[in-house]
């Protein structure tokens, strides 16, 4: 390696931290705002509008659910919304029914999510230790299973 690829390596170095910036990715934020009327509806919505890199928002007041699509950061456009409507945000806590092994183990089950929705308690394992069954308690399951043509008779 002469002298000359060494300087060529230095020049080819972004001289500031602008330069390093990476994109942001195209995603979904899925956050929980209280929305009691059309008033914290239309709120919520002028303050997302306005915000670089926000492609659609979709408000569903009887969820309390605020969907945001774009090139932009979940805990900017989450503290854009509690900055701006003075209300509680937090992440979008609940996944349908189907997706949770035991739905209705404490934890899980929750009065307050919208029909057809639990808590997700696949991705926070404090949440609801007794959602999921450990190992023994598969071995036993499986065992006295309809489906396992090894299963006990004794049932």
């Amino acid at each position: 390696m002469g002298i000359v690829d060494v300087v060529s390596e230095y020049c080819s170095l972004p001289r500031s931290r602008r330069h390093l910036k990476k994109r942001k990715q195209f995603q979904t934020v899925e956050m929980k705002v209280r929305i009691d009327c059309e008033g914290c509806e239309r709120k919520v919505k002028k303050a997302l509008e306005d915000m670089k890199g926000v492609s659609s928002v979709e408000v569903t007041a009887k969820q309390n659910k605020v969907t945001v699509t774009g090139y932009v950061d979940a805990g900017k456009v989450m503290r854009r919304v509690a900055y701006k409507t003075g209300k509680r945000v937090e992440p979008w806590p609940y996944v349908p029914y189907e997706m949770v092994a035991h739905p209705y183990a404490p934890g899980a089950y929750d009065k307050k999510a919208p029909a057809g929705y639990v808590r997700d308690v696949v991705a926070d394992p404090t949440a609801a230790p007794l959602a999921r069954a450990s190992s023994t308690e598969v071995r036993y399951t499986a065992a006295f299973s309809d489906e396992n043509p090894n299963a006990c008779a004794v049932m």
